[in-house]
């Protein structure tokens, strides 16, 4: 029966393979392997793998850049789709809009759109992922964040019907979007962004690249913020001074989640090989031959001790999939 798939797979899915090692498709780098593992280059490919994954009754995991994801060591079983475009599939529309392909990296949206003298998405010059990762979480830093851009998302929903969603019926939230609450896949979107000078637009993502660079453990696999900020209004208000000189707009007040892991006394922490940075402690980082199993560990152990040192419920940005 397995055969009679992987035939019927090949055929209309040129270029799948059975049993691929996750950890290379993750910014973790860790995750056991996909039963069957599909690159959709554009977004025919994405519709075409749903169709013959109905057909064939196969459980379906699609994803992007792989950096907000922690998969399972066991690996996913069924057919593992990953969105990845090598070209620039860009349209630019009247009104200095830009429609592009979910896959696409988000850095060279932002280039595209540096290119065109376009502003509006400069802010995030720096982050990894994709365009349509990027829109489902709602990314967001120094101030900025993908709804501010985003007029118009074209989204598989749970029933992998393609549908067309405005502003309003994405529903985006803090670091999130009705696209990641109910798992929908994005498959293109189109962002709205104003005209702007091209060196000084190139100059401001320069800064946020280095930024990251100087401020975060990059030097180690990861998959960035493991937290959410929290929200000063759900700081109990006795500690509420105690981090007032750390509350930023993000884009409204909020208290970085590093803090309150340092607080808590656990930077540095390690379990196997997964560590909370020493660096930026809202990251955990692969040093190397790290678990998912550890991960996870750690991430359990952040929200216990924080609950109990300062009665905050640390929100998770980090995805988990597999059994």
């Amino acid at each position: 029966m397995k055969k009679e798939i992987l035939v019927q797979l090949k055929k209309e899915l040129p270029g799948l393979k059975r049993n691929v090692s996750l950890k290379a498709h993750t910014t973790f780098n860790i995750g056991g392997p996909a039963e069957y593992f599909f690159i959709a280059k554009k977004k025919e490919d994405v519709i075409k793998a749903i169709a013959i994954a109905k057909k064939l009754k196969l459980p379906l995991f699609i994803f992007g850049g792989g950096s907000n994801l922690l998969v399972s060591d066991a690996g996913i079983k069924g057919l593992v789709v990953r969105m990845k475009s090598s070209s620039k599939i860009f349209d630019v529309l009247p009104k200095n809009r830009i429609e592009a392909y979910a896959g696409v990296s988000l850095g060279n949206v932002v280039s595209f759109a540096i290119k065109k003298s376009l502003q509006g998405l400069e802010w995030a010059g720096g982050l990894p992922g994709t365009f349509g990762g990027a829109i489902r979480g709602n990314a967001g830093a120094f101030g900025g964040e993908m709804k501010d851009t985003v007029v118009k998302v074209q989204a598989l929903d749970h029933s992998f019907k393609l549908r067309n969603f405005s502003y309003t019926q994405a529903q985006f939230s803090y670091r999130s979007s009705i696209f990641k609450e109910k798992g929908w896949t994005i498959v293109s979107a189109i962002v709205a962004l104003k005209k702007g000078n091209k060196k000084e637009l190139r100059a401001i993502a320069d800064s946020r690249i280095t930024y990251r660079k100087e401020k975060h453990p990059l030097e180690y696999p990861s998959a960035g913020s493991v937290f959410k900020n929290v929200d000063v209004k759900k700081i109990p208000a006795k500690f509420l001074k105690l981090f007032s000189e750390k509350i930023k707009e993000d884009p409204f007040p909020i208290v970085p989640a590093a803090w309150f892991i340092i607080g808590a006394g656990l930077a540095g922490k390690q379990i196997g090989q997964a560590q909370i940075s020493k660096k930026h402690s809202n990251y955990i980082v692969n040093l190397g031959g790290a678990k998912a199993k550890d991960v996870l560990a750690l991430v359990q152990l952040v929200k216990k001790e924080v609950k109990k040192e300062y009665d905050i419920e640390l929100e998770t940005e980090v995805q988990f999939i597999g059994d």
